[in-house]
């Protein structure tokens, strides 16, 4: 962008219901030559309209902004909201939602006769039919594992992409690439993009937020929900499930110090804010120093919004029953699911739900979905958690009223080999070539299947899905144009789905 001595601000600041592509804002510093130079951007565009606004007018606009959720979209929306699950450490495809009966003709023959492949971390065993017998459910007649027998009574509502797969067979890589669109770590997380484009629907909440397993982080940590390079304010705010008093690091003083009283709290946060006002006027364009600004005044509101977000007593009996909240094995990830209805309902734009922690050694089970060692054991724990959860997520959507304008979607980072892996044969190795991801709600048609594996459910053959396809759709069912949200970032017009991706109308609805 360019602008003469003439010039005061930029046109781009003018343009009113745009969605964003590179970041509006101007200089108003004029220029002594008369050529042309380029421009450093350090004003949004609703900081422009609300210093512009004065009076009654501009309070009433700076109200209006402060909400940020009447953002512009590309096209009709049919989704406000998205809930993702992930399921880090790679699921089995084979043993969930792909049925294979090829598979079971060949169980206990050589997947690799020739002996010419090699897997992530082993050579190929026997072929390896499901560990759990698969049925047909609802009126779809789709096929699911006997692993959900929850989720299958929700199968007519799901649409299941079973061509996904990656470009890289490591978990933190693949988790980034799922998140991201790219496997190297320090881009934008879809939540951030989301949140980027369309803003928060809550001034008391913020726009996006993560619920990590009550186990620990996932592979690769809290850069797979980072803001990369967009402004700091859209990267994720991360909440303690298990903790509903403190569900944020240090968001209240400790108890013990007399001195700490609402009145003294008020008095030091508006010193603060002088301060850091005063900080900030010398330092316009920083966006982390704006969205460390931001987060304190956030914080504040939190302390009210949070704890009430938090606080499942309101909560029926049943409800808490078809989420399984009193067992002890199952209920973490039922809180997780309840709670991202209860953020969602409250305006937050994007939750991510994690259904796994970090890959470490196994004690009586591994802490995710890697199942190296013993399927049965691995997969039929995390099956029963996922199961209840999401089943319980659905269903609830449904009965508020809410899974028609909230997009779900469930997806592991990569799946799973047909072939045995180990000494015993009860393992299964990482498989990048084939994975299977599930989405429901928000403008998705349910009980349809698109994409295949092979015979064996080793390779993605017809229409090979990568991440990027998914972004397009889940933007598209949120109004937005894939191609069209951006952001310029060293030289180059940056985006979710990189130079890549197509909706895949199969999925939608009408």
């Amino acid at each position: 962008m360019w602008i003469s001595t003439t010039t005061q601000g930029c046109e781009e600041c003018a343009k009113g219901g745009q969605a964003p592509s590179i970041q509006p804002v101007c200089r108003d510093e004029p220029n002594t030559t008369m050529e042309p130079v380029p421009v450093s951007l350090p004003y949004t565009r609703r900081e422009f309209l609300r210093t512009a606004g004065g009076g009654l007018g501009g309070v009433a606009l700076a109200t209006l902004l402060a909400s940020e959720g009447s953002a512009a979209t590309h096209h009709a929306a049919r989704a406000r909201r998205v809930i993702q699950i992930f399921c880090p450490g790679g699921m089995s495809q084979v043993d969930t939602f792909d049925y294979k009966p090829e598979l079971e003709k060949r169980a206990g023959k050589p997947f690799d006769p020739e002996g010419k492949l090699q897997f992530f971390a082993s050579k190929p065993g026997n072929c390896q039919p499901s560990h759990w017998k698969f049925r047909q459910h609802g009126e779809s007649g789709l096929w699911i594992s006997d692993l959900f027998p929850k989720l299958a009574a929700c199968i007519d509502d799901m649409a299941f992409i079973y061509s996904m797969h990656s470009k890289s067979a490591l978990h933190g890589p693949a988790c980034f690439m799922m998140n991201t669109g790219f496997t190297l770590p320090g881009f934008p997380s879809m939540g951030s993009w989301v949140t980027y484009g369309l803003g928060s629907e809550s001034a008391d909440l913020p726009a996006y937020v993560v619920l990590p397993d009550p186990r620990g982080l996932p592979p690769g940590g809290i850069i797979n929900w980072g803001a990369g390079f967009l402004p700091a304010v859209h990267q994720a705010t991360t909440l303690d499930p298990s903790n509903p008093e403190q569900p944020i690091a240090d968001l209240y003083p400790p108890k013990n110090i007399a001195a700490v009283s609402p009145a003294a709290d008020q008095a030091g946060l508006a010193f603060l804010q002088r301060l850091n006002r005063a900080h900030r006027a010398d330092r316009r364009g920083n966006s982390e120093l704006d969205a460390r600004i931001k987060s304190y005044e956030m914080a504040a509101r939190l302390q009210l919004s949070a704890p009430e977000a938090m606080d499942l007593r309101d909560e029926s009996a049943s409800v808490k029953t078809l989420y399984g909240l009193d067992h002890p094995e199952i209920g973490p990830f039922g809180r997780q699911c309840l709670l991202a209805r209860r953020l969602a309902q409250r305006g937050v734009r994007f939750v991510q739900i994690y259904c796994g922690a970090e890959n470490t050694t196994a004690k009586k089970i591994r802490p995710n979905w890697d199942s190296h060692e013993d399927v049965v054991r691995d997969h039929g724990y995390w099956g029963a958690v996922l199961d209840t959860g999401a089943s319980a997520l659905l269903q609830d959507l449904k009965q508020q009223g809410m899974l028609d304008d909230t997009l779900v979607i469930c997806t592991t980072e990569f799946g799973r080999q047909p072939g045995a892996q180990g000494g015993s044969g009860k393992g299964r190795d990482h498989n990048a070539g084939a994975f299977t991801a599930w989405l429901a709600g928000g403008g998705i048609r349910g009980g349809i299947g698109f994409g295949a594996t092979d015979e064996l459910g080793f390779k993605a053959v017809e229409s090979p899905t990568y991440c990027y396809d998914l972004h397009a759709t889940a933007l598209h069912l949120l109004g937005i144009d894939h191609t069209r949200l951006t952001f310029y970032h060293n030289g180059i017009e940056r985006r979710l789905t990189d130079v890549h991706g197509h909706v895949i109308p199969q999925l939608l609805t009408g």
